[in-house]
């Protein structure tokens, strides 16, 4: 009896997983066994490297997983615990030259490169007759290995760079669209699983009680816009995207609203859709596919701030986290200027990171972030742009850690672009000395509601009763009206823990005395 190991690394879904077809059309295969691997590099020794909340994303992602894989096949999903490597060799163990072959997805990832290469050669050696395959654009559009490979490819810095590799690797039909392959639907029937006498998988009941012990919380009570599986994340394409045509053509992503929809302030005006990407529960060409539909029905924003712009950044993103050494890093990295950034400083940290810095806007969306894993893209910006060149000074990898460990989109190749960009130190990034202004009124870029303000309000309900003439700065109100509105500054809510305009007037000549140092080197 021939077995097929479907390892599941980054993409928690059955519909486009080319890894799961090619086992399932496999005809000298027997029995397929689903696997996942919580990895303790990834996730750490104790779970530490993930917030409550992506944890809890996860395991509902891998709920349902289990779920449609029992209920609609008979099958189900294999859950380990450890090292990969040592995992392998106790299932080849067990499965002795039944072993057939191991379907997965390509990871771009430096160490995930190393990993899967390093057990490959482990595999190959107790079975030289294993047949191991790594699909390739399986998280992203383009090809990834194969694009930076190319005679002519050059690291993409705009969008009219990417459009460039577009145009290299696909043609464009009478329409104009790119050809990009359809979405491969989930399979008919998945054989049984084989027999594994000497590894036990874990229950999502087992695991979810494990973690909830070891970070100390319930990790299933924690409250989020977003519930994880491929099941949630077909309803939101179908809610949001699929047969929206006015939405999706209109869509225009610097106008939408950093503070939510209004009267929804736990509904974002995004799509909402980035979480299921990161994790692979909804398939990017899917996704494409049907803002196309949408967009064949009439006129249509254009990149970049159309949904197909914004994938495209994406693809940018995945590919220069694959071609630009030390991506993740402020020095030895061409893709980052190494700007002489101010030390660790615990109290801006903890105070930025925790929503208690005095500015009500970056704290809502910093609780926001903490307590559903999500924030807008203007959010984001904005609070970037405070911690590092704005107003604290910071280095941007101590912002792009927090955001690793708590967003539910978190993805190694888009944090880091994002924080690049946002810090003003890549080549792709705005002018330096452009700041978003962490007190803004209707009129910002950042897409406030100021008229009520009702996500500072529901986020920070400290100010509560405060009037929306006061609420972006609080501590410019007359004591009488603070205290009119239960909030005394400095007392119930913390004062600024800078002066903000003349925090920015020295971060920018910090910013400009650096640039001046490193042309002079």
């Amino acid at each position: 009896m021939k077995t097929s190991i479907v390892w599941f690394r980054k993409s928690l879904r059955l519909h486009d997983n080319p890894a799961l077809t090619a086992a399932c059309d496999d005809e000298t295969v027997d029995s397929i066994l689903p696997l996942y691997i919580f990895d303790p590099d990834t996730v750490g020794e104790n779970y530490q490297k993930l917030s409550p909340n992506r944890l809890r994303f996860l395991i509902e992602s891998l709920s349902d997983l289990d779920h449609q894989l029992s209920s609609q096949y008979g099958s189900g999903l294999f859950i380990l615990q450890g090292n990969p490597g040592v995992i392998f060799e106790k299932i080849t163990d067990s499965l002795g030259q039944s072993l057939e072959s191991l379907n997965c997805e390509y990871c771009s990832e430096p160490w995930e490169r190393k990993n899967f290469f390093s057990l490959k050669k482990a595999l190959e050696k107790k079975n030289a007759s294993v047949r191991i395959q790594s699909f390739s654009a399986f998280q992203t559009i383009l090809d990834v290995e194969k694009v930076v490979s190319s005679a002519d490819y050059r690291n993409p810095k705009s969008m009219k760079d990417i459009d460039r590799i577009f145009s290299s690797h696909f043609d464009k039909d009478e329409h104009g669209f790119y050809k990009i392959d359809d979405p491969v639907p989930a399979p008919d029937k998945i054989k049984p699983l084989p027999q594994i006498s000497s590894v036990q998988s874990l229950s999502i009941e087992m695991l979810t009680t494990q973690i909830s012990k070891e970070v100390k919380t319930d990790i299933m009570s924690v409250k989020s816009y977003f519930p994880g599986g491929e099941t949630e994340a077909l309803g939101r394409l179908k809610k949001k995207v699929s047969g929206q045509v006015e939405y999706v053509n209109t869509f225009r992503k610097p106008k939408t609203m950093s503070t939510n929809s209004t009267g929804e302030p736990m509904e974002p005006s995004t799509t909402g859709l980035s979480p299921y990407l990161s994790v692979g529960c909804l398939s990017v060409r899917k996704l494409w596919k049907e803002c196309e539909a949408c967009q064949l029905q009439g006129a249509h924003s254009q990149p970049p701030e159309s949904l197909h712009g914004q994938l495209m950044f994406r693809e940018m993103f995945n590919l220069l986290s694959r071609s630009v050494d030390h991506w993740d890093e402020d020095q030895s990295n061409v893709m980052c200027k190494a700007i002489e950034w101010g030390d660790f400083d615990q109290k801006k940290m903890e105070a930025w990171e925790n929503g208690q810095t005095g500015f009500p806007l970056i704290d809502a969306m910093m609780r926001q972030l903490h307590t559903t894993g999500w924030m807008h893209h203007l959010a984001r910006h904005a609070v970037s742009c405070f911690l590092t060149r704005g107003q604290l000074w910071q280095n941007w990898k101590f912002g792009r850690d927090v955001f690793d460990r708590k967003l539910l989109d978190s993805d190694w190749a888009l944090n880091n672009g994002n924080w690049l960009w946002l810090a003003g130190v890549a080549p792709f990034s705005m002018p330096y000395f452009r700041l978003y202004n962490p007190c803004p009124d209707g009129k910002s870029s950042l897409n406030v509601e100021a008229e009520n303000a009702e996500f500072i309000k529901y986020w920070v309900p400290e100010l509560k009763d405060f009037p929306p003439k006061y609420i972006y700065e609080p501590h410019l109100a007359p004591v009488k009206i603070q205290a009119d509105s239960n909030c005394i500054i400095g007392k119930d809510y913390p004062n600024p823990i800078v002066e903000r305009k003349e925090s920015a007037k020295q971060n920018l000549a910090r910013f400009k005395n650096s640039l001046s140092r490193l042309k002079s080197l």
